[in-house]
C-alpha cells in the first residue's frame, strides 16, 4: 500500500487496488467510473477489492483529469433560514448516497449577487444545479440551465423563461386552508403579515387568502394585508390592532415574519390574538400557547430536487416536469383561539355578508 505520513493511517490508491484485483490501474478507474466496457467477472473482482481496501475515489484529483467537479451546486435566498436550512441537509444527504458533494450558498436579496454564486458555481463545472430563484432574471442573464445547458431544477418559485424542472409546495391551497382554519374558529378579521410581496410564494399564500375570505363571504380589507420588514418589528402590528376594528387573528406568510410575530405579541402582551404561522420554526411548539403552523417538509422539497436532478445527470430525457407538494395544517392552541369583540362593537369592512361553511378550494 501506498506510503502515509508518519502517524497517518495508510491512504489505499488506485495502485493498490489494482495490485490487489490483478487488473491494470485503468481498468480500476474505468469501474470506478462507471463505463461499461469492462466485463463483468473483472468488475467484480475490482469492486471485491475497493471494499476491502476501503478504498474512496479522491474528487479534486478526479475534477481535475475530468475539468468537472463531482460536485452539485445548491443557491437559496438564505442559508440562515430555517426552512432554506433543512432543505440543504436532504439535498446533501441525497447527494451523498449518489457519489457527489454538495456545494451552496446564499444569494441574498440580491439580483447581482444570485448572478455572481450561479457563475461561479458553473465556472466550477458543477454536474447540476439546484436553485431557489430570488431576483434574478435567469432567461435575460444569458445562463445556460436547465433543458439543453447544465441540468438544473427550480426550488420554491419557478424561474420564469426558462425550461427547466421546478418542484414546488402548493403555496394557493397552503393560504386557503390556513385561513380558512381560523374562519372556522369564527374570526372574520384576519390579518395576514407578510415579507416581500414580490415573491411568487407570497403572491400565491395571499391569492389562498383572499379566496378561503372570498368562499366565506368575508370582504377582503387590503389595510389587513401588512408587509413584514426586518427594521419595524417593534411596530409591525400596530396597523391592525391598534383601530377600532382590530384584527382578532393573524396568518404569517413564511418562518421569518411569523418569529417576528411571536416577538411582537410576547413585547405587547396580547396572547388571547389567535395566529396561524405558514411554515413551522424551531420552538414553534413549545411556546404559550404553542404555534399551528401550515407545515410545508423542506426535506422532501430537497430530496425531490435531487432526484430529478441525478435522473437529468444520468441522461435521462422527458418534459420539464413540475412537482407540487403539499402543506400539512398542524393544529397546536395558539390557532384555535376564539375571537372577543367587545359587545356592540360596530361592524367593520371585514364583517361577513353571510355565513356559511368554507370549502375546500377546487
Amino acid at each position: 500500500m501506498s506510503a502515509a505520513p508518519s502517524g497517518a493511517p495508510a491512504v489505499p490508491t488506485l495502485r493498490d487496488v489494482a495490485a490487489l484485483a490483478g487488473v491494470s490501474i485503468k481498468t480500476v478507474s474505468r469501474v470506478v467510473n462507471g463505463t461499461s466496457d469492462v466485463a463483468a467477472p473483472t468488475a467484480a473482482r475490482v469492486q471485491q477489492a475497493i471494499a476491502a481496501l476501503g478504498y474512496r475515489p479522491n474528487p479534486l484529483a478526479r475534477s481535475l483529469r475530468t475539468g468537472r467537479d463531482d460536485a452539485i451546486g445548491l443557491v437559496v435566498e438564505s442559508i440562515g433560514d430555517p426552512f432554506f436550512a433543512e432543505m440543504t441537509e436532504a439535498v446533501a444527504a441525497a447527494a451523498s448516497e449518489a457519489g457527489l458533494f454538495l456545494i451552496h450558498a446564499g444569494a441574498g436579496d440580491s439580483a447581482d449577487a444570485e448572478l455572481a454564486v450561479v457563475r461561479g458555481l458553473l465556472h466550477r463545472s458543477v454536474r447540476g444545479l439546484i436553485l431557489v430563484p430570488c431576483l434574478l432574471a435567469y432567461e435575460a442573464a444569458g445562463l445556460s440551465v436547465g433543458i439543453g445547458g447544465v441540468p438544473a431544477v427550480f426550488v420554491d418559485r419557478p424561474a420564469a423563461g426558462v425550461r427547466a424542472d421546478t418542484v414546488l409546495i402548493d403555496n394557493v391551497r397552503g393560504g386557503y386552508e390556513a385561513t380558512a382554519h381560523l374562519l372556522a374558529q369564527g374570526h372574520r378579521r384576519i390579518a395576514f403579515i407578510g415579507t416581500a410581496p414580490e415573491r411568487f410564494t407570497l403572491r400565491k399564500r395571499l391569492e389562498g387568502y383572499r379566496r378561503a375570505l372570498e368562499d366565506a363571504g368575508v370582504v377582503f380589507d387590503p389595510d389587513l394585508v401588512v408587509p413584514h420588514h426586518r427594521t419595524s418589528e417593534a411596530s409591525l402590528l400596530d396597523a391592525v390592532l391598534a383601530r377600532t376594528d382590530p384584527a382578532t387573528a393573524l396568518l404569517s406568510a413564511n418562518a421569518v415574519a411569523s418569529i417576528a410575530v411571536v416577538r411582537a405579541l410576547h413585547r405587547i402582551g396580547r396572547p388571547e390574538i389567535a395566529f396561524v404561522s405558514f411554515d413551522d420554526f424551531p420552538t414553534a411548539d413549545a411556546l404559550t400557547p404553542p404555534v399551528t403552523v401550515a407545515r410545508q417538509d423542506p426535506g422532501l422539497m430537497g430530496r425531490s430536487a435531487t432526484d430529478l436532478l441525478l435522473r437529468r445527470i444520468a441522461g435521462e430525457d422527458f418534459p420539464p416536469a413540475e412537482v407540487l407538494l403539499p402543506v400539512t395544517l398542524v393544529p397546536r392552541g395558539s390557532g384555535e383561539i376564539a375571537p372577543t369583540r367587545p359587545a356592540g362593537s360596530p361592524e367593520s369592512p371585514g364583517t361577513p355578508r353571510r355565513r356559511r361553511a368554507v370549502p375546500t378550494p377546487a
